[in-house]
């Protein structure tokens, strides 16, 4: 059941989403991946550009351009703002990634990768705190599902070494 609460002025629904794969790469590697935004071009599916990106220390913001198809013909560009903190302390056996998205239409989304050796690799915890008004949650949780699932493999594919 999703929790329901007041939040810029509105009723908002929010719900929590994790995914948690196993990568052979090690924790530097992903987190050096994971820290740069143009890397996301690909990596999170409905993303086909990034632009405008503001580095601050470790925190950059920057806007990413999010494609929707409907019926395999119609398609909408969701233009969204993005804040991405990295915090590397813990290497080289863990580290922290996280952020706000701020999209149209009031649905924000604060994202954490929690990034953790293992053996000659790294456990990658996704996971995705979705807030959006009533009537959207459902639709927004679904395709947040789907981005999680595909950035784990695209992820993989890219940083994998062969064992």
């Amino acid at each position: 059941m999703p929790a329901r609460r007041i939040e810029e002025g509105a009723e908002v629904l929010s719900t929590e989403l994790k995914h948690t794969f196993q990568i052979a790469a090690p924790p530097e590697e992903v987190f050096a991946h994971l820290a740069e935004p143009l890397h996301y071009v690909g990596l999170s599916p409905l993303v086909v550009a990034v632009r405008d990106v503001r580095r601050n220390g470790g925190t950059v913001n920057y806007t990413a351009v999010e494609r929707f198809r409907f019926l395999g013909v119609l398609r909408r560009d969701n233009i969204i703002d993005v804040t991405l903190a990295a915090v590397p302390d813990g290497l080289p056996h863990s580290a922290e990634i996280f952020g706000e998205v701020r999209s149209p239409g009031r649905v924000r989304m604060s994202y954490r990768f929690a990034i953790d050796r293992h053996g000659a690799g790294s456990v990658v915890t996704d996971t995705l705190h979705l807030r959006t008004p009533p009537g959207l949650l459902r639709f927004a949780a679904s395709q947040a599902g789907a981005v999680q699932r595909s950035r784990a493999r695209v992820l993989t594919d890219r940083l994998a070494r062969p064992v």
